[in-house]
């Protein structure tokens, strides 16, 4: 198993910008704003010969007794748990907070090794920076800057190189951009967004699915759920999560990589910078992701932006799953009511499966991946040239696409483009006058002929070249 190193501090002292340096990626959320993070990351750096697992945490109140900071305080005990190595980090701008002192007595209790960085120490003396910092008496500081990778490396090749090495060189080289940790459990793991599939052409071994919905739909509760533990922080308060977590799990014998993100509100009332960025990280996991389950509150019901999140679902091309969670906490007015609302308002998104759920009290989790599984095979399903001209020679037997002008469209045949979702080409002449309703008929065609259940079709048309479209005039037999 490779060396884990988590990095420890209160808010906005750089652990994710470190966290970030460290695993060459822009996993993190990094932002000038304190309490940004709040969920556990993990990721996979290098450093020389140094291979090892490091945590990013949230900023540490170890006095916090309630609310969302004790949820976060948890959340960096349970790193410190799993460490080999804590890098506590302070701000050398800002000098020894009482804060900073109360981390400190906590970590000299947990016996791990600790390795004081004092960051933001570009442009300053070490000596000078980092000379109050021996009052809190966890070791000699060492000056760094996260930011401009100053002195960094040298800090974690200290660190590593004092802790045994046992099993390390068997450990696989890490391919460039990869944060998988092949020693963590299921439920600790993450894979990066560009990490790239087994090939183009093929269902990828381990799927991703992405948990999207408004903030406080229960999307974290029930990655929980899933995952059989308190991984992520689930909090009765919207815009708990803020980034996108990546969660690798084995489910009923299948490997999976779950992404619970951010909650996702109107864009007008989105106004916080940070949100933005939650945002566009949940737009991102959604065009990653090889399923969307797209989460929808039973006691609220189907609101228009609930509308406009599902239509960017499909935009993308993605399998989806509706789930409706809080089914336990809804009255039978309510259920009628979103169901209406799930039949009338998304009926764009038809071949989705919609499914009742309860993520608080695990009920539905087993149907609820079943349809997810489906969904997956359906967007990476291989359909055979000869069955998809059959079926387009069916679908315009019973209802030939209307006329444009004194042309009608005519379609020859049909065979497969690409997958996830799948793509249909179509061959024939004058199929740029197929207008989009005539379209959406075949691409509804297409899925109930092939039972594509959860997954939308796309349509590619493409028209035969006509000699005499340049004016070019037909050859008249000699007399």
């Amino acid at each position: 198993m490779l060396p884990t190193v988590a990095l420890v501090g209160r808010p906005n002292v750089g652990k994710s910008t470190l966290f970030n340096r460290l695993t060459r990626s822009r996993a993190a959320l990094v932002a000038d704003f304190p309490g940004l993070t709040r969920d556990r990351q993990y990721g996979r750096g290098q450093i020389g010969e140094h291979r090892f697992v490091v945590i990013d945490t949230g900023g540490f109140e170890p006095v916090a007794k309630d609310g969302i900071l004790k949820e976060m305080a948890r959340q960096t005990l349970q790193a410190l748990d799993e460490a080999d190595i804590v890098v506590f980090l302070v701000d050398g701008r800002s000098g020894v907070t009482p804060q900073d002192a109360r981390i400190a007595d906590l970590l000299r209790r947990r016996g791990r090794p600790v390795y004081l960085a004092v960051n933001k120490a570009e442009g300053m003396q070490a000596a000078r920076v980092t000379a109050e910092f021996h009052e809190l008496g966890i070791g000699e500081p060492y000056a760094i800057s996260a930011a401009h990778g100053d002195r960094v490396v040298a800090l974690l090749e200290m660190a590593l190189d004092e802790l045994p090495r046992d099993g390390a060189e068997a450990t696989p080289e890490p391919q460039a951009g990869d944060t998988t940790d092949p020693g963590a459990t299921a439920a600790d793991t993450k894979t990066p967004p560009d990490a790239p599939e087994a090939t183009a052409s093929a269902a990828p071994a381990r799927p991703k699915i992405a948990v999207v919905g408004h903030p406080n739909v229960g999307k974290s509760t029930l990655v929980n759920a899933l995952l059989g533990e308190e991984r992520v922080i689930a909090f009765d308060q919207p815009g708990t999560t803020r980034d996108s977590i990546y969660l690798d799990f084995t489910y009923r014998g299948r490997d999976y990589t779950l992404i619970d993100t951010a909650g996702v509100r109107k864009r007008g009332r989105v106004t916080e910078a940070i949100e933005k960025f939650s945002v566009l990280k949940t737009l991102q996991a959604i065009e990653d992701a090889n399923v969307v389950l797209f989460m929808v509150d039973a006691t609220l019901g189907v609101s228009d932006h609930d509308v406009q999140l599902a239509s960017f679902i499909q935009d993308a091309g993605r399998a989806l799953v509706i789930g409706v969670n809080k089914w336990d906490a809804a009255d039978a007015d309510a259920r009628r009511k979103v169901r209406d609302e799930c039949e009338r308002k998304l009926y764009f998104v038809d071949y989705a499966e919609t499914l009742t759920v309860s993520a608080k009290s695990r009920q539905g989790l087993d149907k609820l991946m079943a349809a997810a599984a489906r969904a997956q095979r359906s967007a990476f399903a291989k359909l055979s040239t000869p069955k998809l001209t059959r079926a387009l020679q069916d679908a315009v037997s019973k209802q030939q696409p209307p006329r444009a002008g004194v042309v009608r469209p005519k379609l020859r045949y049909a065979h497969q483009g690409g997958m996830n979702p799948p793509v249909v080409v179509i061959h024939g002449s004058a199929l740029d006058r197929i207008g989009d309703t005539y379209r959406r008929y075949l691409e509804r065609f297409f899925n109930s002929a092939f039972e594509l259940r959860g997954t939308p079709v796309r349509l590619e048309l493409r028209s035969g070249h006509n000699p005499y479209a340049d004016g070019a005039k037909s050859r008249t037999r000699p007399r």
